[in-house]
């Protein structure tokens, strides 16, 4: 088991847990993540990134996971710093941050690497600006999706990564490099991971209704989800963000390319067992297998292996039907009502999760069964816009988890 940071709860299941030292506690906790899934159609040279990181939980000092996953060679970061964003690439103050006592880092093809504690104390729903200078040419891994600005200074700038601001004069709308972020905060009893595909990554969470984008909000479900947690007065959690979109969790024949490899047990031990203090997946997987062919079957097969590795670790499995898509064949929808089944029979995914969150329920058209309810649609069908994103992670009852 990865956390025995165990609190004194009772557990849906019933179980009733020792708690355990204060001491014997972990104290790093992941506090923000977004999954790397491909390289960046760019090449940076000599320049400096800032990639904005909302954190869930705060704490006294923070670590960072690099990542070149998808690099064909080794990539350099000459230089990287921290510091708590004052909105946009603004910041005040930065801290240098290092890799095994050195500023630079090398990460071999397919690697990664965390770097030393940096103390920095940090707040619940902070921004932290994570700054990092290449000299040399790098095209960086990214995840495709921030939802946000994140900001880079000219080709040929330099090392820009202690400037205030004024030197990121462009923007892009992804994250590179940086994949996680831990906190020090020996009060949290664990983190929550949200592993899935396009629901989880948070599309349809800058959607405020017809013309109306919000950039930079932090309205994901998942968003949501961490400031309840704060709110709630109650054992404290970090929640880190594992969706990436198009993502299946079975390996199917039509898998689009693209996707091939980023299914659900390839990318679990990278993107959910590699996070520090994690006590809980929510799985929220499904759409994407049946929109590419895949079978109630292969998709079953494909929830077990995972859900056994993670109990394997004493991780918490808590997993959503499929939820309605009005594009789905027929056979789809016999499909995801077989695999619904077996998520819902006796309310325990067949003793193989510890609860069900009943997202099809809520999302669910209630005239329309096979349609998402138009509150809640942001026109595609399949999305949840921010009111839908708010309904999600009101449905959550915090008491369940670990």
């Amino acid at each position: 088991m990865r956390t025995p940071a165990l609190v004194s709860t009772v557990l849906a299941v019933g179980a009733l847990l020792t708690p355990v030292a204060e001491a014997d506690r972990p104290v790093w906790f992941t506090s923000w993540a977004q999954s790397q899934q491909h390289l960046a159609p760019v090449t940076l040279h000599d320049q400096s990134m800032r990639m904005i990181t909302h954190l869930s939980q705060g704490g006294s000092a923070v670590r960072i996971r690099v990542q070149n996953t998808f690099g064909k060679t080794p990539l350099t970061i000459d230089r990287t710093t921290v510091a708590l964003s004052a909105g946009g690439a603004a910041v005040d103050g930065t801290r240098d941050v290092t890799f095994e006592g050195r500023r630079s880092v090398t990460i071999p093809a397919g690697g990664e690497m965390w770097s030393d504690r940096t103390t920095l104390v940090s707040t619940p729903g902070a921004d932290l600006a994570v700054s990092m200078h290449v000299a040399g040419d790098v095209v960086p891994g990214r995840h495709e999706s921030a939802f946000r600005d994140n900001y880079l200074t000219p080709s040929g700038a330099g090392d820009k990564t202690t400037d205030k601001g004024g030197a990121f004069t462009e923007k892009v709308q992804s994250t590179y490099v940086v994949s996680a972020v831990d906190v020090v905060n020996p009060r949290l009893r664990g983190t929550v991971v949200p592993f899935g595909s396009s629901v989880v990554d948070g599309v349809g969470s800058t959607n405020c209704g017809p013309g109306c984008t919000e950039i930079g909000t932090n309205k994901r479900w998942t968003d949501v989800l961490a400031r309840r947690i704060v709110a709630s007065g109650g054992p404290q959690f970090a929640v880190a963000n594992a969706g990436i979109s198009g993502t299946t969790s079975a390996v199917c024949p039509r898998t689009p390319a693209p996707f091939v490899g980023l299914d659900a047990m390839t990318r679990l031990e990278r993107d959910v067992l590699a996070l520090h203090g994690v006590t809980d997946v929510i799985y929220y997987y499904g759409t994407n297998d049946l929109a590419n062919g895949c079978t109630a079957a292969e998709i079953v097969a494909s929830y077990r292996a995972v859900f056994e590795r993670l109990r394997k670790d004493g991780i918490a499995v808590h997993v959503t039907p499929i939820t309605p898509r009005p594009g789905y064949s027929d056979q789809n929808n016999v499909d995801r009502h077989a695999v619904n089944d077996f998520v819902k029979r006796g309310g325990d995914c067949s003793d193989a999760c510890a609860t069900v969150q009943d997202f099809d329920q809520v999302l669910e058209d209630p005239i329309r069964p096979n349609a998402v309810n138009p509150r809640y649609d942001t026109g595609d069908g399949v999305h949840a816009n921010i009111t839908g994103q708010q309904a999600i992670a009101d449905y959550i009852a915090l008491e369940t988890l670990v």
